[in-house]
């Protein structure tokens, strides 16, 4: 236990820049008080005492800002990032080394009591706000940009971003370390289409610049062959 402790606090200083010492990140972390206040939870759900496995999870929403159903499986050195607004369902499976941000949502389309949450392999990221709805699996490695709405598998090592969700960087190879975090160089389909339209706006401008001089060059020989009276 004390080993599993250890690695959620080097995690943080792997992750997050900002931390500086131990004490801090004991303190101040809510992620880290989250998912610790999981496993109380968590062990409480697997002896079937539902009820204190509730309370707890419902203690450390109020004092966190996350809530995590006290049936969701999360492996090793998980790592929520400022935290606030997470929703993590009852069905749903961590693997482990995954890094998520503030406003994810791993939610549930159904109201069936079956395995309706998303399960996460090792080493996924998915920036804040981001929703990822569904019984499906998001395969090892893969990032998920902000914002985007994720409703069907993601392979391995891919990159998804929209609404809804779609892979704009194909699977590579993996690649071990820390996770990459640079949200901002993730391609953008929307830009990506907007552009194409005003490539298309300007080839279809050049086309009638160039019909109106044909236009006109027409017209002036039409002229000059009139007789003239």
């Amino acid at each position: 236990m004390f080993n599993q402790m250890r690695d959620d606090i080097n995690s943080v200083f792997d992750r997050d820049p900002a931390a500086r010492s131990t004490l801090e990140v004991l303190v101040c972390y809510p992620g880290l008080h989250a998912v610790w206040l999981h496993r109380i939870a968590h062990w409480f759900w697997r002896q079937e005492l539902f009820f204190l496995g509730r309370f707890v999870s419902q203690f450390s929403r109020f004092v966190t800002g996350i809530e995590i159903h006290p049936g969701a499986k999360i492996g090793k050195r998980f790592f929520i990032d400022h935290g606030m607004g997470v929703v993590i369902g009852e069905t749903a499976e961590i693997g482990d080394d995954v890094t998520i941000y503030h406003g994810v949502t791993l939610g549930g389309v159904t109201w069936d009591k079956v395995k309706r949450h998303p399960t996460l392999e090792d080493k996924v990221v998915i920036g804040s706000g981001a929703k990822v709805l569904g019984p499906f699996t998001v395969g090892r490695g893969a990032r998920i940009g902000s914002n985007s709405v994720v409703v069907k598998e993601v392979p391995p090592n891919a990159t998804v971003v929209g609404i809804p969700g779609k892979i704009v960087l194909a699977p590579e190879a993996a690649k071990e370390g820390r996770p990459d975090l640079e949200h901002g160089k993730m391609p953008d389909p929307s830009a990506t289409a907007i552009a194409c339209l005003f490539d298309q706006l300007k080839g279809l401008e050049q086309k009638y610049d160039s019909l109106q001089k044909e236009h006109e060059a027409l017209r002036k020989q039409l002229v000059d062959a009139t007789p003239k009276s």
